[in-house]
């Protein structure tokens, strides 16, 4: 089959990339290394096309996206502190461009599978959250990607196939600090024989999923006759950043105490996914432990 994927020199985007490569896909990339870097895609860049562009400028994707069976939607901005900074371009990039790819699929009658995000969620008091769940984003980025959900709803009713992967915190090799950013802060200082740094008092939870798993998501969403759906991508676990500091700590055999800062604005308390509907909907269920991956990568 022949995709398209947005953001594919990104962290996620170029795990996704190299999964339909080695499926014998035939796969376009959009991206225009904002964020993204085509080092992520070095060892299938003779096997891709590669293309430079901004999915804000409808006119270039139009001429681009061509002959498809699907296409990926990964592009965004998504670092949530620096969205409270920079609102409007974040809600260009997000909110304008991801009404781009949807205009395209919809004319061209191609299934979309994007990544939307846990965030929409904002705070939850109740855990496992489950998609039907209120949402009520508290930062800007929450917003943006709420406002595609609110998108995905108006084209589906004119008939567009959309599914929107709701991304809990994803983690893995090549990950960046837009992606389970705590997990990359914490490794960088491990790696200097630091302690690590909490902000707030590190009662917050988190559910962690490994990028491969999220990339396997999003290719049995896209090959599932699946038309219209939201839902949870994680792994169903959670863990306190208190706890995963600790446990990062003992895994590195280092004698370290755990630091504590100021809580960031935007942070939200309690983020688990209930993954029930993935795994009715088209059989997906993440594989990957976070504990056994932190023990190889340490």
């Amino acid at each position: 089959m022949r995709f398209a994927v947005t953001g594919g020199a990104g962290f996620v985007g170029s795990h996704l990339v190299k999964l339909l490569v080695k499926e014998g896909h035939d796969v376009i990339v959009i991206d225009n290394l904002h964020t993204g870097k085509k080092e992520n895609l070095s060892e299938v860049m003779d096997e891709i096309e590669f293309l430079n562009l901004d999915i804000r400028d409808y006119q270039s994707m139009e001429n681009k996206l061509v002959d498809l069976d699907g296409i990926f939607h990964q592009a965004a901005l998504t670092v949530v502190q620096d969205s409270f900074t920079n609102p409007e371009e974040y809600h260009d990039v997000n909110v304008n461009g991801t009404e781009n790819i949807f205009k395209i699929a919809k004319k061209n009658n191609f299934k979309v599978v994007y990544a939307s995000s846990s965030s929409v969620y904002g705070h939850q008091e109740i855990v496992p959250i489950v998609e039907s769940a209120r949402r009520q984003p508290i930062n800007p980025y929450g917003k943006t990607k709420l406002d595609d959900e609110f998108l995905t709803d108006k084209y589906s009713e004119m008939g567009g196939r959309i599914v929107g992967l709701r991304y809990f915190n994803i983690f893995g090799k090549g990950q960046t600090l837009e992606y389970a950013g705590v997990i990359t802060k914490f490794l960088d200082r491990i790696k200097e024989r630091k302690a690590p740094i909490i902000f707030g008092d590190g009662s917050q939870i988190r559910d962690f999923i490994y990028v491969g798993d999220v990339a396997k998501a999003n290719l049995m969403a896209m090959t599932n006759n699946i038309s219209n759906l939201l839902v949870n991508i994680g792994s169903g676990n959670a863990i306190s950043i208190l706890d995963l500091g600790k446990m990062m700590i003992k895994i590195s055999n280092l004698d370290l105490e755990l630091e504590h800062k100021e809580p960031l604005e935007g942070d939200i308390k309690k983020s688990q996914a209930d993954v029930t509907l993935a795994k009715s909907s088209f059989g997906w269920e993440s594989k990957i432990k976070l504990e056994d991956w932190l023990k190889e990568i340490i």
